[in-house]
């Protein structure tokens, strides 16, 4: 990928104003998000230490990769057909502050390379903001949500 891969930037023409869009639309709508996140899960699943925990759970990629579309689509105010249960899905996998590490380093890494800076700036913070609240959830603490 390096300084080959290819920044993906919302078109303006005829969109909203930038203070009007969504972050969705900011980011440059469902095509982006599915980029970003096939290059993402692509080096998850190639990752040594996420990488056997991923495998060994999702057998239809595809599949996941639009559920986690959808998830990240209402994080970005899109509309969206995420049921939730982000947290209970997590709790039986044994994470450890080293994986979170981890998807934390891969997920600012692919969006510095596949997004616009101001783009990949919020969605860094808000994957920092899901992962300190799923490791609170993972750890115990009640009556946490993911999601808006």
């Amino acid at each position: 990928m390096g300084d080959e891969a290819r920044r993906v930037t919302s078109s303006t023409e005829e969109a909203p104003e930038p203070e009007k869009r969504t972050q969705f639309e900011q980011m440059g709508g469902a095509s982006a998000l599915k980029e970003l996140l096939r290059y993402f899960y692509a080096d998850v699943r190639q990752d040594e230490v996420l990488g056997p925990i991923f495998n060994a759970r999702i057998q239809d990629w595809p599949a996941h990769l639009d559920k986690i579309g959808s998830f990240w689509a209402r994080q970005l105010g899109a509309p969206s057909n995420y049921a939730g249960g982000f947290g209970a899905v997590h709790l039986s996998l044994g994470l450890q502050e080293e994986h979170f590490h981890r998807w934390l380093g891969l997920w600012e890494r692919n969006c510095r390379q596949h997004l616009d800076p101001a783009a990949a700036n919020w969605m860094i913070e808000r994957a920092q903001e899901i992962g300190r609240n799923l490791r609170r959830i993972v750890g115990g603490a009640a009556g946490l949500q993911i999601g808006r």
